[in-house]
């Protein structure tokens, strides 16, 4: 079988090559990164050789080509939104607060105490901003480094029309080529970031057969668990994009039958069905089903059929055999009466195998159709990347009051940033009174898309390491290249593609990379020194310990306290999302767009992850990280179930059935705000809880919607009776839908209130990854 990956089988030349090349769509989805390291590295070329023609003419200092140079890295770095036209303008902005800083800077080098006290302040706005999403973030930026750098530099007010000339030629640099000499197609970023989605959906595949071939012994489930959130995140860069090349032409449910909503339904379908295929096979591991070796070898088979034909380049024919062969291989399975136990769980494989090759077959020709229909516009999108970010702390937190504490969240960081730097200041001059800036940079950085003092500990912790590990890498590098300027400056520019390709993936690779450009830097102005390379590593544990300790200490924002309001956001967005969706099936004018209020829900959820991460650091009491584990997994259910019922009322009208759907729904919408409250006040300060500890899901309003649930599958049953079998299938997979978020809310709720983190219930437990026979084939 053309692209089937088996083990213990050496695979040709023709297959290694395949799983290359989908490894390599899959590593950086729609090759943003790489655009926008090439770009960024490219521009500051760009500003070095603008630069370098003014300084010939003018005879001024090498200073102000460092000073276009780090501009231009700057303006690439900050400006992260997707539509062409605000990233024009935002990049453009960005010279007026750039000029401002640097002529204010320029007029306080005199007065050094001044200069000292404005500088705090500039870095307190630049974090206060943020506030205002990626062009707050762009802006604040574009204040503080052009003061800081002219500080560094000791510029006085007779340079300052050559470090005007220098904002100019870095922020105009990376306008030129950013902004309209390398900008990207629709069409050509879409393409990439579907073969991302194929490549990631084709590695979640080769997992889920390893963990089937190997359920019998005890398989690492992490490897799938992984993989199924990467399809996530690479499922929402697509529909993104979508959004961005299309906004405006699929708003509400009327829009679903265009092309644009057709890609995006099936993309969600697709990625629905292979969430399915990953939580059957979790589920059938965990609860060690004894499978017969001759099923397993069929589900192994479906699976490897389903892989081979998501392997990025399979051929369209070939792709359709291979879907028709998975479909085959689990026919016998599926044809099965219903089964109980383990021979159910193993049925839901076959089930979900069944849906994904239908999904992916129908999803591949929309998006051809979809990117074909684009080929010959002449609208351009963004190069950076396409969705919130691969890695969520990279982004500013939402702005908004801190329920927890009264603060904005960036109003607390923008103080805590005062003290943090006022304090670096001091302590820098004191180590170094001529490399004090490392300081205040570590302790500036610590805090920029970090939610919680956890947040700002694994930040300043990841960055002493990388810079660190960089100062090894400067010595060695500085030592390879001998004082040859060539040599040197080639890879100098090579370290600062790293660097950027790096820095939305790991805070410690970019400190890295920087660190080795710094060591080559100076090699080549002939200062390089191993004392001055420890300084700075020196320099940096500081600034990133008083910015830790400005954390903890002023105003802090508690990690717990952190994950509850995520916790808090996400469960609204569901109730949000909820509605919505019951709307939209009932027919109610002026619903509005199931699909996009789910993405928000997934985008809300996201965040819950990565507010979760502080809390299950190794160093965590053990039934702290059980339990922030167990809460996530649940949350990410319910995300779940949400977007399947959104799927659901996307395509389906069914007026008559509001009668008892409608009070079923809002049954599971009360139990979804009593959990809400209940997390709230297990997660949140002790001081803010609005029941005694011992109270019970019902002080909490939290029951069940089993009864009214009953009463619309029975309802949506009786209806369609006589009518079209899909008509009641969609019926049914909705209200079992809304059973399994009511189930799982219900189950969390007796867990919290009842203590009992250690052992989750049985029935919270298969909640938490049900996936029922019966909706899986209605699905």
């Amino acid at each position: 079988m053309t692209g089937t990956v088996e083990r213990g089988r050496r695979l040709p030349v023709s297959a290694r090559w395949g799983e290359l090349r989908t490894w390599a769509a899959a590593v950086d989805p729609g090759h943003t990164r790489l655009h926008l390291a090439a770009v960024a590295t490219a521009a500051m070329l760009l500003a070095a050789v603008a630069a370098s023609v003014l300084r010939a003419l003018t005879g001024q200092p090498i200073t102000i080509v460092l000073f276009s140079v780090v501009l231009a890295m700057i303006s690439n770095l900050a400006v992260n939104e997707n539509d062409l036209r605000r990233r024009r303008v935002t990049t453009a902005l960005m010279v007026v607060p750039a000029a401002a800083s640097a002529t204010v800077s320029a007029l306080l080098s005199t007065n050094r105490v001044a200069a000292d006290v404005v500088f705090v302040l500039v870095m307190m706005v630049a974090v206060a901003v943020r506030r205002y999403g990626p062009r707050g973030v762009a802006l604040g930026m574009a204040a503080f480094m052009p003061f800081f750098f002219v500080q560094f530099l000791h510029a006085g007010p007779g340079e300052l029309p050559f470090l005007l000339a220098g904002v100019v030629i870095g922020i105009g640099s990376t306008f030129l080529l950013r902004c309209l000499v390398f900008t990207r197609r629709s069409e050509a970023v879409l393409d990439a970031l579907f073969r991302a989605f194929e490549a990631r959906l084709h590695a979640l595949l080769l997992t889920a057969v390893e963990a089937v071939e190997n359920a019998d012994g005890e398989p690492d489930l992490d490897p799938l668990v992984r993989a199924q959130a990467r399809l996530n995140e690479t499922a929402l860069l697509v529909t993104d994009r979508l959004d961005d090349t299309d906004s405006g032409t699929d708003t509400g449910p009327d829009a679903v039958a265009g092309p644009v909503a057709g890609l995006r339904q099936w993309i969600i379908d697709s990625e629905l069905a292979a969430e399915r295929v990953a939580m059957s096979v979790r589920r059938s591991v965990e609860h060690h089903d004894p499978i017969p070796d001759g099923d397993r070898a069929e589900l192994a088979e479906g699976l490897r059929a389903l892989a081979a034909a998501t392997a990025v380049g399979t051929p369209g024919a070939i792709a359709a055999r291979l879907y028709d062969g998975a479909r085959s291989a689990v026919a016998d399975i599926v044809d099965r009466p219903a089964g109980v136990g383990p021979a159910a769980r193993e049925q839901r494989i076959g089930f979900a195998v069944v849906r994904l090759a239908d999904a992916m077959q129908t999803t591949v020709e929309q998006a051809r159709l979809r990117i074909a229909e684009h080929h010959d516009t002449d609208r351009e999108t963004a190069g950076g990347d396409p969705a919130p970010g691969p890695v969520p702390e990279q982004l500013p937190p939402p702005a908004g009051r801190d329920r927890f504490g009264g603060l904005a969240l960036h109003t607390r960081q923008a103080v805590q940033v005062g003290v943090a730097t006022s304090l670096a200041i001091v302590v820098g001059e004191l180590i170094s009174p001529a490399r004090w800036y490392w300081a205040v940079i570590a302790a500036f950085v610590v805090f920029a898309g970090t939610a919680s003092r956890g947040d700002v500990l694994s930040r300043g912790w990841a960055r002493a390491v990388g810079t660190a590990g960089g100062v090894v890498a400067g010595m060695l590098l500085a030592l390879l290249v001998g004082g040859n300027v060539v040599a040197s400056l080639a890879l100098l520019f090579v370290c600062v593609f790293l660097a950027l390709y790096l820095v939305r993936i790991s805070q410690a690779m970019m400190a890295f990379w920087i660190t080795a450009v710094l060591a080559l830097l100076y090699g080549v102005i002939g200062q390089f020194s191993v004392q001055t390379l420890v300084l700075r590593v020196e320099e940096t544990v500081v600034g990133g310990a008083l910015g830790m300790l400005a954390a903890y200490l002023v105003l802090p924002t508690r990690s717990r306290t952190a994950f509850a309001e995520a916790l808090d956001d996400a469960l609204t967005a569901v109730d949000v999302s909820l509605r919505t969706s019951v709307d939209a099936a009932l027919g109610r004018p002026g619903a509005g767009d199931p699909l996009e209020k789910a993405r928000a829900v997934d985008t809300a959820v996201a965040t819950v992850r990565t507010r979760a991460v502080p809390l299950q650091h190794p160093v965590a009491r053990r039934p702290l990280r059980r339990g922030v584990h167990h809460t996530v997994r649940v949350v990410g259910a319910v995300d779940h179930y949400t977007r399947q019922l959104a799927a659901q009322a996307a395509t389906a009208s069914v007026p008559g059935w509001a009668a008892t759907l409608g009070p079923a729904a809002e049954r599971v919408r009360a139990d979804l705000d009593g959990l809400r409250r209940i997390l709230d006040d297990a997660w949140g300060p002790a001081d803010r809880r609005e029941h005694p500890s011992g109270a019970g899901p019902a002080d909490y309003g939290v029951g069940s919607a089993e009864e009214l649930l009953d009463a619309a599958e029975a309802d949506a049953a009786s209806r369609t009776a006589a009518g079209p079998g899909t008509e009641r299938t969609r019926r049914l997979t909705a209200a079992r839908l809304l059973r399994r978020i009511d189930q799982l809310a219900v189950g969390l709720a007796r867990e919290l209130c009842g203590q009992t983190w250690s052992e989750p219930s049985p029935a919270a437990r298969g909640a938490g990854h049900a996936d029922g026979a019966g909706a899986a084939a209605a699905g």
